[in-house]
């Protein structure tokens, strides 16, 4: 196991993106159509701005990709609010997944915290 996947962000985000992609999957043409191929990308992008991230050389620009990833992760609990309010996803599973990201979230913006830390060590 390298060193990214050793990170608790990236491995709940990688988790998270399984998960709605499984979710979008039993949804009809029109659901994927409309909501499920934004949902799916904005939810997996959280783990690939990590990534991205991870392997930049300098700590200030592998900060800007964190930044990205939480960009994303808000818009992945707006699209899954959206599937609430249309009724694509039930209100238990809105809660679970909602859960989810703002754990991942928590993680993210600790992993951020010490990243920009590293920034002033010299």
């Amino acid at each position: 196991m390298y060193s990214l996947e050793k990170l608790e962000a990236y491995q709940d985000a990688m988790i998270v993106g399984e998960k709605i992609c499984a979710i979008v999957e039993g949804w009809n043409f029109f659901q994927k159509d409309t909501i499920g191929k934004q949902l799916v990308r904005s939810a997996d992008s959280i783990a690939a701005n990590i990534s991205e991230g991870y392997g930049r050389f300098f700590y200030k620009e592998s900060v800007v990709f964190y930044y990205y990833s939480r960009g994303s992760l808000m818009e992945t609990i707006t699209w899954i609010t959206k599937a609430k309010d249309r009724k694509y996803i039930d209100e238990e599973l809105f809660l679970k997944l909602e859960d989810d990201l703002e754990l991942t979230l928590r993680k993210l913006n600790g992993y951020i915290a010490y990243v920009k830390s590293l920034q002033t060590v010299k």
